[in-house]
């Protein structure tokens, strides 16, 4: 019972994982390096387990992408992360902006917005990207499901055809951890002359 579980979860993740879309992949990197190039902020959010998923990726790829003995590092920043934030915003204004108005006072024109999203419909994450595009920030989104609404406005979409949060949630972290490690292979090619 136990290894016909276990065989059929991890071969059902790695099926997902197979199908993930290559140039989507690199499309999310090119748009990661010219905003290190351009010194631009990176803000990602997420719900729930995405949440979770959102401030991890903050302390990878802010700590170990680039360099650890001095060299720039990105400017990455959850909007997931500061309950105080979250909360004041959801009780005084509505749930479903708690994202975008943390991007009004801190998203200049240009940054990069990544969304973590398993429906892609969340309505907190829509209004958020909503924002972004009126300041023209280029778009990564990660979804499960259908892709939802996120899957259609993203510059680089990074789907996951599961229909299992669990496993939207787990590939969601492989994803994530794949750039990271994309960025630390490859730092000449991301980072320039840094």
């Amino acid at each position: 019972m136990y290894d016909k579980f276990i065989g059929g979860y991890l071969q059902s993740l790695s099926s997902v994982m197979e199908k993930l879309d290559r140039g989507a992949f690199g499309k999310a990197i090119e748009i990661l390096r010219e905003a290190y190039a351009n010194d631009r902020q990176i803000f990602i959010a997420g719900n729930g387990g995405s949440a979770a998923a959102a401030n991890h990726f903050v302390c990878d790829f802010g700590k170990n992408a680039a360099p650890l003995d001095g060299g720039r590092r990105f400017r990455i920043i959850s909007l997931s992360d500061n309950v105080e934030k979250i909360t004041a915003f959801a009780n005084d204004i509505s749930f479903d902006e708690i994202f975008s108005q943390q991007l009004k006072n801190l998203m200049n024109e240009r940054d990069v917005l990544i969304t973590v999203s398993a429906s892609g419909n969340s309505p907190n994450i829509v209004k958020a990207c909503e924002y972004a595009r009126t300041m023209n920030a280029p778009i990564i989104a990660l979804t499960g499901f259908s892709g939802g609404k996120l899957r259609a406005c993203a510059d680089a979409s990074l789907h996951v055809d599961v229909n299992s949060y669990e496993q939207a949630e787990d590939a969601h972290l492989i994803i994530l951890h794949m750039i990271v490690c994309f960025v630390k292979e490859n730092r000449a090619y991301v980072l320039g002359g840094d």
